[in-house]
C-alpha cells in the first residue's frame, strides 16, 4: 500500500542561509544566489552583504539587483514525459542537451524530483520547490519506482524472483527489487520492475549482474504518480488538491497556486513543448506502434514502450478521500535509471 510522506510545505518557519531563501523565491539557483551575493548584488534590510553566510527569514527585507524579493510561489508539481536522449541537469560538461534545453519556456524554475539516466524515459516529476523535490526523493516516503524495462536474451523468472530479497553488486547493496517477465519473445523480453530506492542506474546494474543488457527503459509511475497518457515531451501540472492529499496534508496546509502560463489553461492543463523544443526532442518521431494500447507489448510491436493509462488525468491513483477528477483540459500549443 501507498505510504502518505509527512510533510510541510513552504518556507520554514525559522532562519535560513540567505542563498537558500533567494533560491527559493525562484529568481535563481542557489549557487547563482551565492555569487550574485559576493558581488555586492544583494542587501538585507537596507545594507549590502557581500558573504553567504547569514541566516535570513521571512521578516527580513531583501533586494536582488535593487529590485525586491519577490514572494514565494506555492509549491507545484508537474509529471513529465522526459525522452530519450536528454540529459537530467541543469549543466553538463560534456555539453549534450539536458531537459531543461527543451522544457515549455512559459513554466516557472523547476527542479527535477530525482533523475532518469540519458538513455532512459518515461516519468519524471518537476517542482519548483526545493524542499518538495528533496522530500519525494527520500526513500523513506515509502514511494516505489515502476519502469517497463526491455532485456536482451531469455530472462530466468526464478533469477528475478531472487531478487525480491535485495542483492549486493560490487560492494553496493540493492534492497528489495520486484521483478516480473511479463513477456518473452525470440530474442529479448519485457519486464515489470519496483525499486524504491532509485540508485543510480539500478535498474540496469542489476539487470546487467543477471547477464541481461537493457535495450529500452521506461519509468511508468514514481510513488502514486503515473505516465499515463503523457506523450514524449509533454508537462502537465498536478493539481494542487490532488498533490495535498498524497502529501497527506489539510485542506488548510494545501497549496492553491497554479502555473502562471502565458496562453496556456490554469489548473492540470498539458503544455507541449514550443519553439526551439522539438515535439520529440532527443528520441526522433515514433510511430503509433511504438506504444502498445494493452499492458504488455505485443508480438508484433517489439520495441514497443508503455502500456496506456485509466488513470486519471492528473496522473495520481484515484484516492477514496477525493473524487476522480474531471477530463483534462489539453492547451492547442505545440512546441533514471
Amino acid at each position: 500500500m501507498t505510504q502518505k510522506p509527512a510533510f510541510t510545505l513552504g518556507a520554514p518557519d525559522g532562519p535560513e542561509r540567505i542563498a537558500k531563501h533567494i533560491a527559493r523565491a525562484g529568481i535563481c539557483s542557489r549557487r547563482d544566489a551565492e555569487a550574485r551575493i559576493t558581488e555586492g548584488r544583494v542587501t538585507v534590510n537596507g545594507e549590502v552583504i557581500t558573504s553567504p553566510a547569514l541566516n535570513v527569514t521571512s521578516a527580513d527585507v531583501i533586494t536582488v539587483d535593487d529590485k525586491p524579493l519577490p514572494a514565494r510561489e506555492p509549491a507545484m508539481l508537474w509529471r513529465y514525459y522526459k525522452p530519450r536522449g536528454l540529459v537530467v541537469s541543469a549543466r553538463d560538461e560534456k555539453d549534450r542537451q539536458t531537459i531543461f534545453d527543451h522544457l515549455p519556456a512559459n513554466l516557472p524554475r523547476v527542479l527535477s524530483v530525482g533523475r532518469l539516466d540519458m538513455d532512459s524515459e518515461g516519468l519524471l516529476l518537476l517542482t519548483n520547490d526545493g524542499g518538495l523535490a528533496r522530500h519525494l526523493e527520500l526513500p523513506s516516503t515509502g514511494w516505489s519506482r515502476k519502469y517497463r524495462v526491455r532485456v536482451q536474451g531469455h530472462v530466468d523468472p526464478e533469477a528475478l524472483a531472487s531478487l525480491a530479497g535485495g542483492v549486493t553488486i560490487d560492494g553496493v547493496r540493492y534492497g528489495e527489487i520486484d521483478a516480473r517477465l511479463d513477456r518473452q519473445m525470440a530474442s529479448n523480453a519485457w519486464l515489470s520492475i519496483a525499486i524504491r530506492e532509485g540508485k543510480n542506474r539500478e535498474v540496469r546494474r542489476i539487470m546487467e549482474h543477471l547477464g541481461h543488457q537493457v535495450s529500452r527503459l521506461i519509468r511508468i509511475s514514481y510513488g502514486p504518480f503515473q505516465l499515463g497518457d503523457l506523450e514524449q515531451g509533454d508537462v502537465e501540472q498536478v493539481k494542487p488538491r490532488i498533490l495535498a492529499d498524497q502529501l497527506g496534508l489539510s485542506p488548510k496546509e494545501a497549496p492553491t497556486g497554479t502555473a502562471k502560463s502565458k496562453g496556456t489553461a490554469r489548473g492540470n492543463a498539458r503544455v507541449k513543448p514550443q519553439g526551439n523544443a522539438p515535439r520529440k526532442a532527443g528520441g526522433g518521431a515514433k510511430s503509433s506502434s511504438d506504444r502498445p494500447s494493452s499492458n504488455r507489448p505485443s508480438s508484433n510491436r517489439s520495441s514497443s514502450s508503455r502500456p496506456s493509462s485509466n488513470r486519471s488525468s492528473s496522473g495520481a491513483a484515484p484516492h477514496a478521500n477525493h473524487r476522480r477528477p474531471s477530463s483534462r483540459h489539453k492547451t492547442g500549443r505545440t512546441g533514471g535509471r
